[in-house]
C-alpha cells in the first residue's frame, strides 16, 4: 500500500514540475500567459459566485464556478501554450517532422525521404487518406523535390491517392500550426489492410534501394577507390 501511494506521489510531482516547465517555456513567448490565465480563472468564479447570490445558494454554484474556472484556465492554458511551441517551431529544421510524429494513431510518418544540399526536405506520412509528401524549405527549391517523390510514390504505388503540402507562411503554403488539421481534412479512401500493404510496399521499396549492390562495369570519372580498397590481398 505505502508503495502505490508512493508511485501516485512521484506521478502528481512529475506532472506538477512538467505543467511548471511547460507554463515557463510559453511565458517566454507569450508574456502576458499569467494575465490572461487569471483573468479567466476569475472571471468565471465571479460569474457563478453571483448568480449563486442571486439564486441564494452562493456555496454551491461558487464549488461548481471553482471547478469551471480551473477548467476553464486549464483549456486556455493548453491552446495558448500549444501556440507559443508552434511559434517556436517555426522555420526550424525538422519542424514540419516533429508535428507529423504527433499527428495520431493510423499514421505511420517516415522523415527526410527526399533532401538537397540546400536542406530543403521532404517528409511522407501514409494514412487512410493515402500518402501525404510533406515538403519544408525554400518553396521553389521544394516543389521540385515533391514532384520528384511524388511521380516516384505514383510508379509505386499507383492506385493510392497522392497529396502534397508544403509548410510555410506563404500563399498556397500551410501554416505549421494548421499542419495536423490539414492533414485530417483529407478524406479517408484506404481500409486499414490498404494502409498496411501500402507501408509494406513502401518499406521494401526503401530496403531494396538500401541494399542495392554497385554498378558493375568501368569506374566513373573522377571518383576514387575508398583507402585499402584497391590493395591485393
Amino acid at each position: 500500500m505505502a508503495r502505490k501511494e508512493t508511485a501516485a506521489d512521484a506521478a502528481n510531482a512529475g506532472r506538477l514540475k512538467q505543467i511548471a516547465l511547460t507554463y515557463k517555456m510559453t511565458r517566454k513567448a507569450d508574456k502576458k500567459i499569467g494575465l490572461v490565465l487569471a483573468a479567466v480563472g476569475i472571471g468565471i468564479l465571479g460569474v457563478f459566485l453571483a448568480i449563486g447570490f442571486l439564486l441564494g445558494h452562493p456555496v454551491y454554484l461558487g464549488i461548481l464556478g471553482l471547478l469551471l474556472a480551473f477548467l476553464g484556465t486549464a483549456i486556455v492554458f493548453g491552446r495558448r501554450a500549444e501556440r507559443a511551441a508552434f511559434g517556436q517551431m517555426e522555420g526550424q529544421p525538422g519542424a514540419a517532422a516533429a508535428v507529423l510524429d504527433n499527428i495520431g494513431r493510423g499514421w505511420t510518418t517516415t522523415p527526410a525521404v527526399a533532401m538537397n544540399r540546400s536542406q530543403d526536405v521532404v517528409h511522407r506520412a501514409v494514412g487512410k487518406a493515402g500518402i501525404v509528401l510533406v515538403g519544408e524549405g525554400n518553396p521553389n527549391r521544394v516543389k521540385g523535390l515533391l514532384a520528384a517523390e511524388k511521380k516516384k510514390m505514383n510508379r509505386i504505388v499507383a492506385d493510392v491517392p497522392v497529396h502534397d503540402v508544403i509548410v510555410g507562411t506563404g500563399e498556397g503554403q500551410v501554416e505549421l500550426k494548421k499542419l495536423r488539421t490539414t492533414m485530417l481534412k483529407f478524406p479517408r479512401v484506404l481500409a486499414g489492410p490498404q494502409v498496411t500493404a501500402t507501408n509494406d510496399r513502401l518499406r521494401a521499396m526503401g530496403d531494396l534501394m538500401s541494399n542495392m549492390p554497385l554498378p558493375k562495369g568501368p569506374m566513373p570519372k573522377g571518383m576514387r577507390m575508398p583507402k585499402g580498397g584497391g590493395k591485393a590481398r
